[in-house]
């Protein structure tokens, strides 16, 4: 069955909200670095992303989401996600990936999951968080996710974050940039060489 479109219900007709939260990197920056500084100690709780500039690693926090940490965790230790691109990437704002299609609208063979906002008294999306793409349905999110650039106070409440990067933020920021024309859709787009679990990992 194919999944429905994964897709943040956030385009360019938000550009000034997104220009406005880009705009907010500054204030939040000092959060987001204390945030980067924290290390992921469990290995469990850790996923180790391969991409062209390098290693990112990324902690996973089921506090928070833990429905959605286990799904990712689930594909990842399938090999679902090597190999899919960064489909729609937008400077400022986020790099989008998880669909196997790259057209956006795919997903895994798994159901949906049920939201799990955090309040931004708890989380908020901040440079480096990861949180789950899903349609205008809050109870929508499957397989595609995305890393956070820059602050966006928009998100915060209406998406679920599962993680944060913690290491490699610079390989990140070097994923392929989509068209701005085109609401960030790439062209021959940057891909996940292997998203692990740390825990699986040997040697």
């Amino acid at each position: 069955m194919r999944a429905p479109p994964k897709i943040l219900p956030i385009a360019r007709r938000d550009a000034l909200a997104m220009a406005t939260a880009a705009a907010t990197l500054g204030a939040f920056g000092s959060a987001a670095a204390q945030t980067a500084a924290a290390p992921a100690t469990d290995p469990e709780n850790t996923l180790i992303l391969e991409l062209k500039d390098g290693r990112v690693t990324i902690q996973l926090l089921p506090e928070l989401a833990p429905r959605h940490v286990e799904r990712i965790k689930t594909l990842a230790r399938r090999g679902f996600y090597d190999g899919t691109p960064f489909h729609r990437v937008i400077p400022g704002f986020m790099a989008q990936g998880g669909d196997p299609t790259g057209t956006g609208r795919g997903g895994s063979d798994l159901p949906d999951l049920p939201a799990e906002f955090s309040p931004p008294t708890r989380a908020r999306f901040l440079r480096g968080v990861c949180g789950m793409a899903r349609t205008s349905d809050p109870n929508s999110a499957n397989s595609q996710f995305f890393i956070m650039f820059a602050p966006a106070p928009n998100l915060d409440g209406q998406y679920t974050i599962w993680g944060r990067v913690v290491a490699g933020m610079e390989a990140v920021d070097r994923i392929k940039p989509g068209d701005p024309a085109r609401n960030g859709l790439v062209t021959n787009p940057d891909r996940i060489r292997s998203m692990k679990v740390a825990a699986d990992i040997r040697g």
